[in-house]
């Protein structure tokens, strides 16, 4: 017979050909690496097999090495950095919903409770001027819908998006003008761009379905996931109003459809949740009555 089992996934590098680069760290199951601005670190959720709960985890890409952030026994998940990297938000159930919070990078900071108000929030972007936390929160209503929490004045969040559709996965373009999105309003989620802050033009970038979208740092491309489990860009002319080319296929990932990407700085590479293949142990057979069978010889 042939056995199998599952040994999770991993935390692969690509180039932009699909040729892999190698893995970081040891497999285990991860939702979404966030990548520092400045390339050298690496924050991800990590799922602690003992407890059945994610907490952080920081990954030095330069020298090496792993650190736990966060300990507390419920959820913690969604990392996202400050543009400057010295911090990141995140969102825990730690209070019984899931909920905003900060926490520093630098020495040993405790983490803060940015936002706390039903229903259920999750970040996924923070503006590059500093004054923006983009989330997406889970209205009984209205289902998910993308939201933008000021970090100064009332500090009063305010919605992006809210239809009957489900926006989520929002990421803000490196010049703070664009914002793109999964939306479901088709029947399956593709992506697509609109104006930021003041709603305006809105633009589909994904043809045959599309999710979590990652800006280039320079705002000259847009990745995305399609369907097919493809990585997909699509180069975004500059100007205005928005404009990009026709998607092209980069390669194909082995990435969940529920797992979000990062790239490096540069563009030049990606970090990906492989789904790891499942190992094959050598068939074994099983001999009955060996000692018979020798007195026969």
């Amino acid at each position: 017979m042939v056995l199998r089992g599952r040994f999770g996934a991993g935390l692969a590098w690509y180039d932009r050909a699909g040729k892999p680069l190698g893995t970081l760290g040891e497999p285990g199951s991860f939702v979404r690496p966030a990548i520092s601005p400045d390339g050298r670190v690496l924050v991800v959720d990590r799922l602690d097999p003992q407890t059945g709960t994610y907490d952080l985890w920081e990954y030095d890409l330069v020298r090496g090495g792993s650190t736990r952030l966060t300990f507390d026994p419920r959820q913690d998940w969604y990392p996202v950095f400050a543009p400057d990297g010295a911090e990141i938000v995140f969102s825990s159930n730690r209070g019984g919903r899931y909920s905003l919070y900060r926490k520093s990078l630098v020495g040993a900071g405790n983490e803060e409770l940015l936002l706390d108000t039903p229903p259920d929030k999750f970040p996924s972007d923070w503006s590059s001027d500093g004054r923006f936390i983009i989330f997406y929160q889970n209205d009984p209503q209205t289902r998910y819908d993308v939201w933008a929490l000021p970090l100064a004045g009332d500090r009063k969040p305010f919605p992006l998006l809210a239809t009957p559709f489900n926006e989520h996965r929002a990421r803000l373009s490196p010049d703070g003008r664009w914002l793109a999105y999964s939306c479901d309003e088709t029947g399956r989620d593709e992506v697509y761009v609109r104006s930021f802050p003041k709603p305006g033009g809105k633009w589909r970038v994904s043809v045959e379905g599309g999710s979590r979208p990652v800006w280039r740092r320079d705002g000259r491309e847009l990745f995305y996931i399609a369907a097919d489990r493809k990585l997909m860009a699509a180069a975004v002319k500059a100007g205005a109003p928005f404009e990009t080319e026709a998607s092209r296929a980069l390669f194909e990932t082995r990435q969940s459809p529920t797992r979000s990407f990062d790239i490096s700085p540069d563009g030049r590479t990606f970090l990906l949740i492989d789904a790891l293949p499942d190992p094959v142990i050598p068939p074994m057979t099983l001999l009955e009555n060996w000692p018979a069978a020798l007195a026969r010889r």
